[in-house]
């Protein structure tokens, strides 16, 4: 089944996972396996602007992630700086707008200077928006996006009768954001691991089997492929005519 336009999801959001694994299947250390995940990064955002998605959202270290070794993290957080200096000037080429969301500390000030630098170079930027989720964790999104309201509240910005599902999600990492249609899991894992547990609360979830460096843009084409196939009711019922 090919999909109609009118089937392509807006926003796809991805857990990443399995660099570690696929590097391990190959006998080469973590760190490759990181190298060749982001590689597959720029490869599936240059695909999801061809196939029409709006936004891309990757999972690239959560919340939890700190307590793997210190050598890895630093590794992956000199990393990450690097890719994202050398993408600006192509995200900025392909009117691509990135994102950050995530707590700021402890990621090193280099990498939290990047990240600020690229949002602000792509800012006006109206073509696929792709963003990153760093030091991420979805529960403590939630317990920020309470705290605000309730300093709001004390401030007198905000009253507790305003508050609904839609002045929540104002107050969320991804107010700026369609809420994800699509999440893609690699490695065959069946978990959210606190990835946009609010967000994701009516979007379609699809499990490949294959490492995160395997995923390739054929693959994404193949998720929203299946994605156009299900019928979405968000809680509704479909009766036949």
């Amino acid at each position: 089944m090919t999909s109609g336009k009118n089937n392509i999801p807006k926003h796809i959001a991805i857990i990443m996972d399995g660099n570690g694994r696929w590097a391990a299947s190959r006998s080469l250390p973590r760190t490759e396996g990181h190298r060749g995940g982001a590689r597959r990064v720029k490869e599936i955002v240059k695909a999801a602007g061809e196939l029409g998605v709006k936004v891309i959202t990757f999972f690239a270290f959560s919340s939890e992630n700190w307590s793997r070794p210190r050598k890895e993290i630093d590794m992956l957080m000199r990393y990450l700086k690097d890719f994202l200096g050398r993408e600006i000037k192509e995200m900025e080429k392909n009117n691509i707008r990135f994102l950050g969301i995530g707590r700021d500390a402890p990621l090193p000030p280099a990498l939290q200077a990047k990240i600020r630098e690229a949002e602000q170079r792509t800012a006006g930027n109206t073509g696929l928006t792709v963003v990153l989720a760093l030091n991420y964790g979805s529960r403590q999104e939630i317990v920020d996006a309470v705290r605000k309201f309730a300093g709001d509240v004390l401030s007198g910005k905000a009253r507790i009768s305003d508050l609904d599902e839609k002045s929540f999600s104002q107050y969320l990492y991804t107010r700026q954001l369609p809420d994800p249609d699509l999440l893609i899991r690699t490695s065959g894992q069946l978990r959210l691991s606190n990835f946009l547990l609010w967000q994701l609360s009516y979007a379609e979830l699809y499990f490949p089997d294959k490492f995160w460096p395997e995923f390739k843009a054929g693959d994404l084409k193949a998720a929203i492929e299946e994605y156009g196939s299900r019928e979405r009711r968000f809680g509704g019922i479909k009766y036949d005519a």
